[in-house]
């Protein structure tokens, strides 16, 4: 067994966030345990169930939360008008401590991957004293030199794929943001437009993470309804570089004394190793474990056992 077994939810609600939005959320696990919450990537993924099976439910207090217009918070980015101005780093950060005052907890684990890393570095830094340890995987800082090497640098990898990425896009958005671009298809009037990008988005970024042998499309991308909640929201949040007011290395010294463990990939190119290893370079607590034959996320093996195996350490 890599996971623990299967739970479900003792606990569980919606969160008025205020901006009309409902946040929702979920706790698993033992009530009186330590305090965790899982930080899911995307933007847009959601927090599927599969999240709960990393922790020791006997140890844990495990927190779930799907952000902003996307898995089961509302409205969803899916509907036609949504509005995503009140969608930005800022607005998560307040909401996950909203969550934190409404359950009671002083401090929590963050446990998050991909643009979930992110998202639990922007709050940690700006609330050091509520976070106890961090555990991320497919460490990403959403610079904009990281969404560039993503939509523009990743097509040296992937060049015929890129090209009919790139040529997706009207030809004078081509050699500009090509996340904003996109992002403007996405939110066009023609439900046919909205739905063509959201397809060619995702089959970009079922490209740029498949670097390693055997690894299978999301299932999820099969679903218009999801795709266009991803799409929308990645390109939000990418079009303007995470909406992060300084770059996350360099605010890095704000974790002095909190303990972190960064999973990485050796082989996740779409996000490559440069950046947990300069993260960890300006982290003193940090842990850097390189995983040789991995790609992007915690689907292989012993990049889930290692993740376990971090949790299990802080519990």
């Amino acid at each position: 067994m890599t996971r623990y077994p299967e739970i479900e939810p003792h606990e569980h609600g919606l969160l008025d966030a205020g901006d009309g939005q409902l946040v929702y959320w979920e706790v698993c696990g033992n009530p009186e345990g330590k305090p965790a919450l899982a930080v899911h990537g995307g933007p847009g993924s959601g927090c599927g169930p599969g999240w709960r099976r990393f922790f020791n439910p006997d140890k844990y207090r495990i927190v779930l939360f799907d952000q902003r217009n996307c898995g089961h918070s509302r409205p969803s980015a899916a509907e036609p008008e949504v509005d995503l101005s009140a969608n930005t780093t800022r607005h998560l950060i307040g909401d996950m401590e909203m969550l934190r005052e409404r359950l009671g907890i002083e401090r929590w684990l963050l446990f998050g991957g991909s643009w979930g890393s992110t998202l639990a570095l922007a709050y940690a830094q700006a609330h050091p004293s509520r976070v106890s340890e961090m555990v991320l995987f497919s460490v990403a800082t959403t610079s904009a030199r990281e969404v560039d090497w993503i939509t523009r640098d990743m097509g040296r990898v992937s060049p015929e794929a890129w090209d009919r990425f790139r040529d997706h896009v009207p030809e004078a958005d081509r050699d500009g943001n090509l996340a904003a671009a996109y992002s403007r298809l996405l939110h066009d009037p023609d439900a046919s437009v909205r739905a063509a990008a959201a397809r060619e988005w995702c089959r970009w970024e079922g490209t740029h993470v498949a670097t390693v042998p055997g690894r299978h499309p999301d299932s999820r991308f099969d679903d218009p309804d999801f795709r266009l909640v991803f799409a929308r929201l990645v390109t939000h949040y990418w079009a303007h570089a995470g909406w992060l007011d300084e770059p996350l290395v360099s605010g890095a010294s704000k974790l002095a004394g909190i303990p972190g463990v960064l999973v990485h990939g050796a082989l996740d190119i779409s996000s490559p190793v440069d950046v947990p290893y300069r993260l960890a370079k300006a982290w003193p607590d940090a842990e850097l474990v390189i995983m040789g034959g991995a790609g992007h996320g915690s689907g292989d093996e012993d990049t889930t056992a290692t993740l376990v195996a971090a949790l299990d350490r802080f519990a």
